[in-house]
């Protein structure tokens, strides 16, 4: 069974088990983040990959997705606010990874959370 972070972010347990399920036993789940809309449930940041579940890879079926760190490329959150609306890095929920050619957009449940999560990913990916 992988390893949990001291300071592991769950939003729902029954997320957090699938993911287990998904781990090898020398990994460490850092995150587990539900999402609202879009094509995912879920994303799961580890400490070697991240992995989302839902139909943005395949767009018929639901399926368990893995990126290792390595084949991220880039991380973006686009700034859609309007003059009346928070602006910043950070004014809209929303968060793409860019992996080996695709890209995986995924709404978070409010900025925060989006966030947290760019900040894990980052932590990784400038170790890579």
């Amino acid at each position: 069974m992988a390893r949990h972070a001291a300071d592991i972010i769950v939003d729902k347990d029954d997320q957090l088990e699938r993911v287990e399920d998904f781990c090898l036993p020398q990994e460490t789940i850092r995150a587990v983040f539900d999402l609202k809309g879009g094509d995912a449930d879920f994303i799961a940041v580890l400490d070697r990959r991240v992995i989302f579940y839902g139909k943005a890879f395949t767009h018929t079926k639901k399926a368990m997705v893995t990126i290792p760190y390595r084949q991220i490329h880039a991380v973006s959150s686009a700034d859609e606010s309007g003059l009346l609306l928070k602006r910043g890095p950070f004014a809209n929920s929303k968060l793409t990874l860019h992996a080996s050619g695709d890209s995986f957009e995924f709404e978070f449940r409010g900025r925060e959370r989006a966030y947290e999560a760019y900040t894990l990913i980052m932590e990784h990916l400038l170790e890579v």
